[in-house]
């Protein structure tokens, strides 16, 4: 349970409470059976002062205005990670007709504009590959900079990070990962926390194709495309012995299951579908599968067997090849083997946006550099965000690069992302790190005195700290630290500790004293054990 004092949320008016169950956290909030594998309705009353509104994760609610009591109702079964709160000076505008948004008041026409009408053509979409959306409504609220993941799936209820918003095509990858949830991983959820992939894989999957439906298959390849790319970094930083790469991750007493959510847990587990649905041959066979799936697990929890065993006897042609034994291509294999992927969607309908992205890498890591004319003459603000980002997390992963290159890019870029979002910004702003580029720094302060978000600060603190910045960090920090949530003040002061003397004490009244270390994918991992950090994954969503 996460409690903001005023100074911690966006209209600094109203103190703000939520919480965040994922992945066994909602035993601190009530008590209950914290597995996946249970299921069960709930209700809730709460009581809050005049002036707060209260929301949770319900199909049912009501309000008794004279003695300031909400009434909650969830009439399907739920694990008990997805019952949620959210209570604070939010107001609402309905998008759709089965949608709204709620957010601070200063946030809510920034929301409205992103999402109006948008929501319900995802979900239409959506119902037309996997079936009828069966929560009633599908309702969106933002909460402040605090908020620790990028965005979670409760059922009618999706809580997401207001920070995305101003980043476009993230907010709409992150927003359709989530309405996928709705069939997979809240409909029909993984009953246990070593086999995560089949929430998470399949919610992948899922959201893709539903951005093919929508948004056509070059912009979803594009988006694999950058998803893959930080697979493979991730992989390299690992080692492809490492276990956690397995698909099924063995889960030791006393680990926290958010330890093992990791990019595997969505990149191979979407890959591993993905070849499931080659196998059928047209994708729309395969579609049929899942809303048969679907019909015939909702709500309830499901292992990776049931998942494979119904593959198989809905396919009984794919049964009689031995498909589940093709050499080198076995499912136990894809479930049990370390690495990466055994086998990779083709991308090739992405090109048109891809090409120009590896096209420019080239030209600015060939040597010698003498293309800097043809270079510069791209013009990076006629891009999408994920091409940006793509050709950023390229440079990233070559860092640090030749003085006149970083000096040159600066010349030819720098403007340009100046006005960009934030998750191009934070890309540039690490090169800028990595590369010990001066005359750019300023602009590293900058973002930071203006950035309250985890996956906005901590990669940028890391770096920092790796170099010969830190005292650069710590002045900023010092300057900053006030504006902070405690819990990710805590981090930051860890960050910086490191080869230091220990820093003075930060007071964490009242703060769990598990810390997040990095942000992999849409849930975090609370636990800084062995975590590898942002700065090394450069994925945000």
């Amino acid at each position: 349970i996460w409690w903001l004092d005023p100074e911690l949320t966006y209209g600094n008016a109203k103190p703000f409470v939520f919480t965040q169950g994922h992945s066994v956290c909602n035993r601190s909030f009530f008590p209950c059976f914290d597995t996946p594998a249970v299921k069960c309705t709930y209700s809730a009353t709460v009581k809050a002062p005049a002036g707060i509104q209260v929301l949770m994760s319900a199909t049912q609610s009501t309000y008794l205005e004279e003695e300031g009591v909400y009434q909650f109702y969830m009439e399907y079964p739920v694990p008990a990670y997805l019952v949620a709160l959210v209570a604070g000076d939010l107001i609402h505008a309905d998008i759709g007709p089965r949608s709204r948004v709620w957010a601070e008041p200063c946030l809510l026409p920034t929301a409205i504009s992103k999402l109006s009408g948008m929501v319900e053509r995802w979900l239409t979409a959506a119902e037309s590959l996997y079936g009828p959306y069966i929560w009633g409504r599908y309702d969106i609220v933002f909460l402040p900079p605090s908020f620790p993941i990028v965005a979670m799936e409760n059922p009618c209820l999706t809580f997401i990070i207001s920070s995305i918003l101003e980043s476009d095509e993230f907010l709409i990858i992150d927003v359709i990962h989530e309405v996928a949830h709705s069939w997979f991983g809240n409909a029909v959820t993984n009953a246990t926390w070593e086999e995560m992939w089949l929430s998470e894989g399949l919610a992948t999957y899922a959201q893709r194709r539903i951005t093919t439906e929508t948004y056509g298959a070059a912009f979803t390849c594009l988006e694999t495309a950058f998803r893959l790319d930080a697979l493979h970094r991730q992989m390299k930083l690992l080692g492809e012995d490492n276990p956690v790469s397995k698909l099924q991750v063995k889960l030791e007493p006393g680990v926290n299951p958010s330890n093992l959510m990791n990019l595997f847990t969505y990149e191979k587990g979407y890959c591993f579908v993905y070849y499931l649905s080659q196998l059928c041959g047209d994708p729309r066979h395969f579609d049929s599968f899942l809303r048969a799936y679907i019909e015939k697990y909702k709500f309830t929890s499901v292992v990776a067997q049931d998942l494979l065993d119904s593959f198989l006897n809905y396919f009984p042609e794919l049964k009689e090849q031995c498909v589940e034994s093709k050499a080198g291509l076995e499912f136990e294999r894809w479930l049990n083997a370390t690495g990466p992927p055994l086998a990779e969607p083709d991308l090739s309908q992405g090109s048109s946006l891809t090409r120009p992205v590896e096209t420019l890498f080239k030209l600015w890591t060939t040597e010698p550099l003498d293309s800097v004319a043809a270079a510069s003459s791209v013009d990076l603000t006629k891009w999408r965000t994920f091409q940006t980002v793509l050709f950023l997390d390229r440079l990233l992963d070559g860092s640090p690069l030749p003085h006149e290159v970083i000096k040159k890019l600066s010349e030819c870029y720098s403007s340009q992302l100046d006005s960009m979002n934030a998750e191009i910004r934070i890309r540039w702003l690490q090169i800028v790190v990595r590369n010990d580029y001066y005359p750019d720094l300023y602009k590293v302060r900058r973002f930071l005195e203006n950035q309250m978000s985890r996956m906005y600060t901590i990669p940028l603190y890391e770096d920092l700290c790796t170099g010969t910045l830190k005292s650069f960090a710590l002045e900023i920090f010092y300057q900053t630290q006030n504006q902070l949530h405690p819990n990710l003040r805590k981090t930051i002061q860890q960050i910086l500790s490191q080869g230091l003397n220990p820093l003075p004490a930060i007071d964490t009244t009242a703060v769990a004293t598990d810390t997040p270390a990095m942000v992999l994918e849409d849930k975090v991992s609370e636990a800084t054990n062995g975590a590898i950090s942002l700065r090394d994954v450069n994925v945000s969503a």
